[in-house]
This record gives structure tokens, sequence and C-alpha cells, in this order.
């Protein structure tokens, strides 16, 4: 088994910085206001990014920030004094697509280490080999290599260049992330984050004499999705990317929920730790992957064709999360902010940093802030007291299935 591979987590806005930290991540990813891929992901004001990589380093976590779109004439005279901000608030890497974006980078920010972003569709160990040779540290490969493809990237490069693939989260009908679809539909350039995912339409066909008559594209009651692609999820198979030499180990969903950072870096977390020290993942960690919203899933291309799933585009969830832990004294006494409606009596989940989720039974005890009794939460972001069994740490949760069970 080679080293460890970094576990590397997404980090949309401070509070999902704070979750991705809290339940495990190695390093993180995120951006700036301008310049990453994720135009709409929340991201981080210039003002803010001193706050996030000082909370990160203080925890141990490194941060790495996107500046990985394909920048126009009008918009590189700003990248220099941008670079210079991110070198200077502490950045550990930089994620970068573009050649011209990559130059400035090592003149104005030369303490950032330099990744190349899975944009620059890097499929094959030679165009590693280039990039390693111009200065980068790392390439994130294409999303469209198989397993083999990668063992043979590595055994064919320096070993001083890190290695990072994708192991969860959304893949995308194009090549490398390199679309025109949304640009030409809605006017929304996806190479410089704002993709509209018109690949995730409902289609139909009209025919030219019969405007207004939609006809399925096959023949089913809800129609097609055409360009829907399934989900990635390598959560089973991380003993395999180990052993292909693998670097890092990243997690889309930059424009995800906090509860997604939180329970997938969690899940990732335990079973990549148990890949390492060569013992089966305990079977609830890989089922936590199911408990966050996301498409069915499949292992991309690793190991060949993920397929696409036609039915619909509609997301699995099957999960609500109820409340937030905020804080916790040593006798189980804990403050909590709602999140949504439950009541005494309720059976939800409780997960947290380092707890295997578990079922209980909501107490008849709550209280609201000035002590008097609650039986049931209803204002969002309402805060209240309960009692658990035993001391829970921030940022822990409770949930409630809301699927239909079979």
């Amino acid at each position: 088994m080679n080293r460890k591979p970094e576990l590397l987590c997404p980090a949309g806005d401070m509070a999902r910085l704070r979750m991705a930290v809290a339940y495990g991540a190695d390093a993180v990813y995120l951006a700036g206001q301008e310049f990453g891929m994720r135009a709409f992901a929340g991201n981080f004001a210039l003002t803010e990014l001193q706050a996030a990589v000082d909370y990160a380093h203080r925890h141990g976590v490194r941060v790495h920030c996107t500046v990985n779109t394909m920048p126009r004439n009008g918009e590189m005279d700003r990248l220099p004094a941008y670079l210079e901000t991110l070198d200077g608030v502490g950045v550990d890497a930089l994620i970068i697509a573009d050649f011209g974006v990559f130059r400035l980078a090592q003149r104005h920010a030369p303490r950032c280490a330099r990744h190349i972003s899975t944009q620059a569709g890097v499929t094959n160990y030679e165009a590693a080999r280039v990039w390693h040779e111009e200065g980068a540290a790392r390439v994130i490969l294409a999303r469209e290599l198989s397993l083999e493809e990668v063992r043979v990237i590595r055994e064919r490069t320096p070993s001083a260049l890190e290695l990072e693939t994708f192991v969860h989260g959304a893949m995308c009908v194009s090549y490398s992330g390199r679309c025109l679809l949304s640009n030409y539909m809605t006017g929304r350039d996806s190479s410089r984050g704002a993709c509209a995912q018109p690949c995730r339409y409902h289609y139909a066909l009209m025919e030219e004499k019969r405007p207004g008559e939609y006809f399925p594209i096959e023949e089913d009651a809800s129609g097609a999705y055409i360009l829907n692609s399934r989900d990635m999820c390598m959560i089973d198979h991380l003993p395999d990317l180990c052993a292909a030499g693998v670097d890092s180990l990243k997690i889309e969903g930059r424009a995800k929920s906090a509860y997604y950072t939180a329970v997938i870096t969690g899940a990732y977390r335990h079973c990549l730790d148990a890949a390492m020290d060569g013992r089966p993942p305990d079977p609830v960690w890989r089922e936590e992957v199911r408990h966050i919203s996301h498409r069915p899933y499949s292992t991309g291309f690793y190991y060949g064709e993920p397929g696409e799933y036609y039915a619909d585009s509609r997301y699995i969830r099957d999960w609500q999360v109820t409340a937030l832990v905020t804080d916790c004294d040593d006798g189980g006494n804990a403050t909590l902010s709602l999140r949504n409606k439950f009541r005494a009596g309720d059976v939800l989940e409780l997960i947290g940093p380092g707890i295997r989720p578990y079922a209980l039974t909501v107490p008849d005890t709550m209280t609201d802030t000035d002590g008097a009794p609650l039986s049931e939460p209803r204002t969002p972001q309402m805060v209240f007291h309960m009692k658990f069994p035993h001391k829970i740490p921030p940022l822990s949760m409770l949930r409630r299935y809301v699927g239909n069970r079979p």
C-alpha cells in the first residue's frame, strides 16, 4: 500500500469549511468571488479568505483555492493583485487550468503550490510530465480516465508530481468539464463558473409542422433525460485507488449543502482510514453516502463506462436535517439550532464528528432559551436546549427519514 492519500473536501463557504474540518478533511478547496468554476457556491470575499485560511490551518488542514476559469482579455489585468492576495493570506495551493494564469501565479503567488485543474484535461503521462517540468506540484487527472490509465500515469511520471483524482460527487456530460451547451442555451459560460446545467433539463421532440406538440424521445410517460449523468461514488473501491498511487482523493460539491459536506467527508474519512489499516470498512459508513441528496451512483470511468440515467433528473432525498448542535457540556446538555420541525417522541438519527450514527427518541424535556418546556421547536433557526445521553461534539446534527421505506 502506498502512503496515505490526502482527503480533499469542498468548502463553498465558511459553514461548509467548518464541517469539512470537523468531519475529517486533510485539505479543503474553496474559491474567492472571481476566477473559480463555481460562481454560485457562496464563495469567499477577499476580506473573508484570511479568516478561512487561519481557521483551517489552526486545525492542521490545508487550503487549495480555485483559479481555474478560462479568463478573457478584460479580466487578465485583475489577476496579479488577486494572486498576490491569495499568496499573502497563506493559501497552500492554487488550482489552475489556463497556462497564462499558471505563469502569472509563478510570478505573483510564489509561495503557493500550483495544481493543474481537471479542466486542463490531463489524460496521459506525457502531459503530466510537461506540467511538472513547468513547475506544477500536482495534476488533477481528467475524470474520463480508467483506473488502469491512472496507474500507468503514476508509473511514468516523477514521484515528486502528485496525482489527484475525484472519488465522489456529480459528474458532467461534457469532456473534463468543458461544455458549450450552457453558453448556447442560456448565455451562461460553463468555463467561467456559471453553468446552468442544461444537461439536466427534461427534453422532448417537436415536429416542425406541429408547433406546441411535444413528443417524448423515448416511449415513457415522464419523457426523457437524454444527457443525464449518474453521480460518482468510489467509497467501496478506495483500496484500488490507493494501490494505483493516487496522492489526493477529491470530493466534488462546493455548491452543495453543509450537511452533504459533513456526511460525505465523515464517510470517506472512516473508510479511507480503514483501507489504509487493511480493515474492512464499517458498513454504516458505506451506507452514509445514501443519506445525502444524490443521483443514482456509479464508479465513474474507473472500471468502464458509467452509463447514463434516463428515468428522470431528480435527486434522491430521503433524509432531512432537523437541528444543528452548537454546544454541549459534559453532562450532555446541548444547545441546538432548528433547521426543520420535529417534536418530542419522534425517532431521529444523530450524526457528528467521530460519532457512529445512531437512532434516538426525542425526549420530552426540551426547553427554550428562557427555560420554558418545549415539545415542538417550530421557528427556523430557533435556539433551544435538549439533553443527550452523553457529551455531543459541536456541529453534530439530528436528521429525520422522509423517504418511502420499502
